[in-house]
This record gives structure tokens, sequence and C-alpha cells, in this order.
């Protein structure tokens, strides 16, 4: 069952299918905002809140890749799932790619489609534009993360620096069903050492020199909330002490104060460290790290999740082109080549910012390697290795496949008819690229 007093939008001009997705709904109990032309649409969408925006590719006027990006440039836009025909499936998978959550190709079943769409609308609001990634391992850790969202036990989330420690902290935030209450995310290396007590647990009227009044720490902000540490083995010594305290007894002192103030949020930690190291070496607490470690994720660096990259950049140039004026019109193939060949040291962080530079900076209609990667000089492949045109073929298919077979959650049969080959073609494709049907889950 949806959920009532919820409102979605519908940017449908065929009456008919228009007509009997709102009634539908409307049994549901849900009510449909409904455009019968995309800039209606656009014009209504930034303004008022949806839990999910149901759209037509093919439109009279502007078409549904057009009404996305322009709903992409608010802060809070809803999740999209596209209607469209079996010539546009190329479209909506590109799409997809580019953040929308799903699409249905007519027709369709509208029980299926109700719930997908009570997918997106989630127990609490708009689930669906909370996605980390395409990759089997991220695919793997949204369902860990959605599994434990509801517990209140602490979580440990390690990973490479800007490998998104922090989105993953939101996303089981937005999980939980309790999204409306405070997030709060502190930096502990980024706060000096003689500081950080005082922004954490806050201070009395007069606990130090300059204490003029009292100021409430981000642990009382959070309420019933999250509190996320970044950097946890950043922590001094004494401050791990008072940090054990606060999760065994579920209160904690203010500076200079003398009355414990109760903790009633969720704990949530990160670190980019070795914290087993750290404990041998002596600089993290033994008992700490236990108490912190109940749950373990560890987010995998992005050269492990080459799936992630296109739809990443995707992500990260409509984010870009929406707040900037360019006359870029999207991503070259040449780019994508040259990024799935790249490293990525610093992760998301450094792919949202090279897509950001280069799409300021970027003088053609197509970002190209050279916008990306400027210090690439000619005669260096340090960073990207030029292979064969085989190479590149078969490498650029077997992502093609891969991306398929994700849309269709693994099913061979949806997936030849989305790539427009014959289901004995695919499998002899995926055989010969090395794609193992057990180690992809995929069904016949």
């Amino acid at each position: 069952m949806l959920h009532s007093e919820r409102v979605i939008g519908l940017v449908e001009d065929d009456l008919i299918m228009g007509e009997s997705i709102v009634q539908r709904l409307a049994l549901e109990g849900v009510t449909v905002k409904w455009w019968q032309s995309g800039r209606d649409a656009v014009r209504e969408i930034s303004e008022n809140k949806f839990e999910a925006i149901v759209c037509d590719i093919r439109l009279p006027d502007l078409n549904g890749e057009d009404v996305f990006r322009e709903a992409a440039r608010s802060s809070n836009v809803p999740p999209f799932l596209f209607i469209t025909g079996y010539g546009d499936i190329d479209q909506a998978v590109r799409l997809m790619r580019a953040g929308a959550a799903d699409y249905f190709t007519k027709p369709f079943e509208l029980d299926d489609f109700l719930i997908r769409i009570g997918e997106l609308m989630g127990p609490g609001g708009s689930s669906g534009t909370h996605v980390l990634g395409l990759a089997p391992k991220i695919k793997e850790l949204e369902r860990l993360l959605t599994r434990v969202a509801k517990l209140n036990s602490t979580i440990l989330i390690s990973g490479e620096t800007g490998s998104g420690k922090e989105v993953a902290a939101r996303f089981l935030h937005a999980m939980s069903g309790s999204d409306d209450r405070p997030f709060m995310a502190v930096n502990c290396a980024a706060i000096p050492g003689d500081l950080l007590e005082s922004e954490l647990l806050g201070h009395e009227k007069g606990a130090f020199t300059g204490a003029s009044q009292r100021h409430l720490g981000y642990a009382e902000r959070t309420g019933e909330g999250v509190l996320f540490l970044d950097e946890i083995g950043e922590l001094r010594s004494e401050l791990q002490a008072k940090l054990l305290r606060l999760i065994e007894d579920k209160s904690f002192f203010r500076v200079g104060g003398e009355r414990p103030v109760p903790f009633k949020g969720r704990l949530v930690v990160a670190t980019n460290a070795d914290l087993p190291k750290l404990v041998q070496a002596g600089r993290f607490r033994e008992d700490l790290y236990y108490r912190i470690n109940v749950v373990s994720v560890r987010i995998p660096p992005l050269r492990d999740r080459h799936e992630d990259i296109p739809w990443l950049m995707e992500r990260f140039f409509a984010e870009s082109a929406g707040r900037m004026e360019t006359s870029l019109k999207g991503i070259s193939s040449l780019a994508e080549e040259a990024a799935l060949s790249y490293g990525w040291p610093g992760n998301i962080r450094e792919l949202r910012n090279r897509m950001e530079r280069a799409v300021a900076l970027g003088l053609g209609q197509w970002v190209m390697p050279g916008d990306m990667f400027p210090e690439q000089s000619d005669d260096t492949a340090s960073a990207l290795q030029m292979g064969s045109l085989e190479h590149v073929r078969q490498s650029a298919e077997k992502r093609h496949i891969l991306r398929a077979l994700t849309a269709t959650s693994g099913e061979v049969g949806a997936a030849s008819k989305l790539l427009g080959i014959g289901r004995t073609t695919l499998w002899e494709k995926m055989r010969r690229l090395g794609l193992n049907g057990a180690d992809l889950d995929v069904t016949l």
C-alpha cells in the first residue's frame, strides 16, 4: 500500500494514460498533480514539495530529459520515474545514469508501477533521491545500510579520503525514517584539538577565558538525530575517554559543567585510518574501538567501482552545468574512457572537482580528456594508458552490458531486449568478456 496524504507529480500529455494513473493512485490515497506539458511541470516542480515525479519522455513541448535537468537545478529534486516507449530506452538508461530513479516501458502493469512508486516514496520520504551508485559493491552497501538504518547501534564507516563516507552516513539517516531530525556532521581533523571538546560537548559560561555564555555543542544539538564524527582517529586521548563515556552512559558533561547532559542521538563515526594499527600503536583506545565498531561498513575506492564512474560523471556534469553558463552539451566518450583509465587517488571528491573544472573551463561542445586532466602531457601515460582499439571497444561493450544487467536487476532476458540482441547472443558476449552469470546474480 502507498502512504496517504502524499503528493506526486505526473507529466503526461496522453489523456487516457494520465487519467488512469491519477485514478489508480487516488485509490491508494495518493494525490497527483498532473501537468500535460513539460514547461508547466518545470515551473511548479521547484516551487512545491513532491514525493516523486512520474514523467513521460516524449512531451509536446520539452522532452522528459529537459524536465529532469531543469528540476535537477533545485536543491531537493524528487526521485524521477520515466515512462518510455521501446524506442527511447537508450535515453531512459542515460537518464538513470544521470540520477533518475527508474523507468517503465509502455505498456506496463499498473500493479508493478504502484509497487515501484511506493518504494520511491519510501516509509517517510523520497528515498529515490538517495542512491550511492550502480556498482554491485555499492548496491550491497546500500542494502546493508538500509537493514541497519532503523537500529540504534553505533556505525563505523571506513574508506579512503573522498570515497563518500559522509554521503553513506546521510543515506543511513535518510533510510532511518527519522530524517526530519538533525544530522550533525563534525570533522574531527578540521577543528583544532584545544577547541574540539567545547565544539563537540559544549561549555558553561565562565568555563574558560572568553566563555561569556553557555554554548551547546554538537552532541547536545543532535537531539534524537545523528551525530556524525568524521576522522575519528584524530581524536586526542582525553577526548577519546569522554566519547567513551558518552557511548556507555548515554550522557556527557559540558566543559566546566557539573551536571550530566543526556545524549539521545545515534552515533555514526568514520575514518580513513587503520584503527586496529592505531590501537596497537597506543594512539587509539582499544575499549573505544570496540564500542564504536558495533556495525562496521567499508566503502570501496572509486577505482574498484568502474560502473559508478560514468554515472557520477553525468551527475556532476548536470549539477555543474545547472549552476554555470556553459555551451557544453555533455561528456565525450574519450573523456569517459580517460576517466575509466585513471586511478582516482582522491576518489569521488576528486571526480567532482575535475568535472566542475571541466564545465567551468571547457570551450567546445563536449567535455574532452584535456578538460578533465589538463596536467597530462601528450607524451606521458602515467595515469591514462593508451590501449588498442579492440581493447577499448571490448571495455565499452562490457560496461554497456553491465549497465543493462544493473538496470534490469540481472534479468538476462530483459537485458537482451534492452540491448536489442538475442538472449543467446548476450550469453555468448558475457562468456567472451568474462562476465560470470553466478557472480552477477543474473536470472534467466
